[in-house]
């Protein structure tokens, strides 16, 4: 049985937590996920000078309904200043955390300073994290990896500063920037990090079932787990009966997904994006290449709703 937890004045119903993935974490996605039993959903990562200067492209990914509540809307940048005038602007909006990015592993991220950059500068993410907590009165998360190589395994040290800053929670992928997202998931450290800190620790990496996060919570003693990677096309790693085993089933999920695109999107300007994902509701099950085929080959929106809908029948 699962146990739900606080961060700060905010109550989650259960440790599930859907994690920020770039090209992925959009609206319809976070319902979907939000509808299979994810207790909180976290926005892709949106730069905060696109936020600043009202770029329209990231003003559309802070798009939210009230149905997806909680939400957690992530920030990134290397500008104290510009992070806290972001999280000003963003506190205006009907989300319900605000997290900071101190965890993307992407060079072009990185080269400016942002992302998993700021773990080997503790000074800039402490100004950041000041600015951001100075800015709003929303409880601020940050994610994290362990650190920057395994010769700088920092994360007890860095979540301490965190929490000292005004940080309320703190999500740990376990693995450091050179890893990337290959080799094994350092648990010893994130459970490190959990007994370093009065704040709540979510523990992220490689959890791809229900029951991988429960065999995470138990070992690492965090709050919650956060799912990225394992919750692409298979949004029943939220639910305890897990992903279904036949392809009807999954086409289901599938057309669910389809339904909430078509309601809060523009699906033909994003169809490539849409093939992507919905390819991967069809990985690892017995005439799933197949579908997997046909998908690629529709040549808009239309015909693959329909693709869903002739065999969901």
């Amino acid at each position: 049985m699962t146990h739900n937890f606080q961060i700060k004045s905010l109550q989650l119903e259960n440790p599930f937590i859907l994690a920020p993935l770039a090209g992925y974490t959009d609206l319809p996605f976070r319902l979907l996920c939000r509808q299979y039993g994810a207790a909180l959903c976290y926005t892709e990562m949106i730069s905060c000078h696109g936020l600043v200067y009202n770029k329209k492209k990231t003003l559309q990914m802070t798009q939210t309904v009230p149905q997806e509540k909680p939400v957690a809307l992530q920030l990134f940048g290397a500008d104290p200043v510009m992070m806290g005038k972001a999280a000003a602007i963003v506190s205006d909006m009907d989300i319900d955390i605000i997290d900071i990015n101190m965890g993307c592993p992407v060079k072009k991220v990185v080269k400016k300073g942002a992302g998993a950059a700021l773990m080997q500068n503790r000074n800039l993410a402490a100004a950041i994290i000041k600015q951001v907590c100075k800015n709003t009165s929303k409880p601020v998360s940050i994610k994290i990896r362990t650190g920057w190589s395994h010769d700088s395994v920092t994360a007890p040290e860095f979540a301490r500063m965190a929490q000292d800053n005004g940080a309320s929670s703190i999500a740990v992928h376990g693995r450091t920037w050179t890893q990337g997202f290959g080799g094994d998931v350092d648990l010893q450290t994130i459970t490190r990090v959990k007994n370093s800190v009065a704040i709540p620790v979510i523990a992220n990496g490689d959890i791809v079932s229900y029951q991988d996060g429960l065999a995470c919570l138990a070992r690492s003693g965090c709050d919650g787990v956060m799912i990225g990677r394992g919750a692409l096309g298979n949004p029943w790693v939220f639910s305890e009966n897990g992903t279904p085993e036949t392809l009807a089933k999954r086409m289901r999920g599938l057309s669910e997904h389809l339904h909430l695109i078509q309601k809060y999107s523009n699906p033909d300007t994003i169809l490539a994006r849409i093939k992507n994902h919905a390819g991967r509701y069809f990985k690892g099950i017995k005439g799933g290449l197949a579908i997997r085929k046909q998908i690629y080959g529709v040549s808009n929106f239309s015909e693959l709703l329909e693709l869903a809908q002739s065999c969901n029948n």
